[in-house]
């Protein structure tokens, strides 16, 4: 097998779980207890982490709350901040956005707050006009992804952050591909609120962040979960420790390594991109190619079917929509929300590579795609 979905899951760093080990066996004591040194073995590995968690993003480790991944972030702080509201009952988002921030925006419409849902370029650009024009005094929040799962592409964090501070408006950004693997400074993009899961860089699943601006503005956000008052009372419940440990574990390898490790990663991308293009005619770039992750191609293949293509390749593991969608059997919403036709969407495959992908892996697989997709051309349909 060769994994090529690392925009789905990634596999868990061998270094992370060393660090983790521990924390399932003699180290198994509850961060909330406090008067013995198991509780207080566990209380001083979780603000460890949490202070590695920060430093990714430039925060501040206080503004770090631990939950159990990216989508209840994305919930706690759509959810939260809406709860906490008084007078503004305006909401913004983007069409190409995760279903994790989109569906919690169609719950609170349906509550009686208004949703704005903004459209893209064909390049899967935002168009920032746009939002200047969306965005009033009554504007409560702005919710943008940093980097699209589908595609790749970049939104210009920085740039919406100054359209939300003319306003007033918080800035929420769904960072769960980028974080990690793009330069983000909290201060410097005025964000306000920013979600993120461990799976994504080499961590273990089931454990994510939510950070939460203390100041310049202290972003008011009421809790979802109620019981032992846990992170400042926004998330209650016991901690993940080992979880929570491996979180930062993943997250120190990521600011040490990124750079070489985004130049490697671009490199391999670059390669198999040339190898198709060099091998097949009819093969379109979905996003714009000028600003995305490293690791990620969304290609359309004219005159394909990707499910069909990914049946006839089990040893690739590839991708014909988000992994949280994919289920849903449907034509991805974000190519249709770029525009694109249904014919280009059932032929549109993503590509998505990791830490632990080789230069041998992306040739297999150039060889393997270009060969079956030459194939399936030169088939007539029954």
């Amino acid at each position: 097998m060769i994994y090529l979905d690392s925009n789905a899951t990634t596999p868990l760093d061998p270094r992370v779980l060393a660090a983790m080990l521990p924390w399932f066996s003699e180290k198994f004591g509850n961060a909330a207890s406090r008067p013995h040194r198991f509780g207080a073995e566990a209380r001083d590995a979780v603000d460890a982490a949490r202070a590695e968690a920060a430093r990714v993003i430039g925060a501040d480790p206080e503004e770090i709350v631990w939950t159990s991944g990216a989508t209840e972030s994305d919930n706690l702080a759509l959810k939260g901040v809406a709860a906490a509201a008084e007078g503004r009952k305006h909401l913004v988002t983007v069409a190409t956005e995760h279903r994790a921030v989109l569906d919690p925006c169609e719950r609170l419409e349906g509550s009686g707050f208004q949703l704005s849902v903004l459209g893209v370029a064909r390049d899967g650009s935002l168009r920032l006009d746009q939002l200047e024009r969306v965005i009033t005094d009554r504007t409560l929040l702005v919710s943008v992804m940093h980097a699209n799962n589908e595609t790749g592409v970049l939104h210009p964090l920085e740039d919406i952050g100054k359209l939300c501070r003319a306003k007033g408006a918080y800035f929420h950004t769904d960072a769960t591909q980028s974080y990690g693997k793009e330069p983000i400074d909290v201060t410097s993009a005025g964000i306000d609120l920013l979600s993120a899961s461990a799976h994504k860089f080499c961590g273990p699943k089931g454990v994510g962040l939510l950070y939460i601006r203390k100041r310049g503005p202290r972003v008011r956000c009421e809790q979802l979960l109620h019981g032992g008052g846990q992170e400042r009372g926004y998330r209650s419940g016991t901690l993940n420790v080992p979880g929570i440990v491996g979180f930062g574990a993943a997250a120190a390898i990521c600011m040490k390594e990124r750079g070489e490790e985004q130049r490697r990663i671009r490199d391999l991308r670059d390669r198999l991109e040339r190898a198709l293009r060099s091998g097949l005619d009819g093969v379109e770039t979905n996003g714009t190619p000028e600003r995305r992750l490293a690791g990620t191609t969304n290609l359309a293949f004219e005159g394909i079917d990707a499910d069909e293509l990914m049946a006839q390749l089990p040893e690739l593991a590839l991708s014909s929509s988000a992994a949280c969608t994919s289920a849903r059997m449907q034509p991805s919403y974000v190519l249709g929300a770029m525009g694109h036709s249904d014919e280009r969407i059932r032929g549109s495959l993503r590509m998505s590579i990791g830490r632990f992908t080789t230069e041998e892996e992306i040739s297999t697989a150039a060889l393997a795609l270009t060969g079956e997709i030459r194939r399936q051309r030169n088939t007539p349909r029954s």
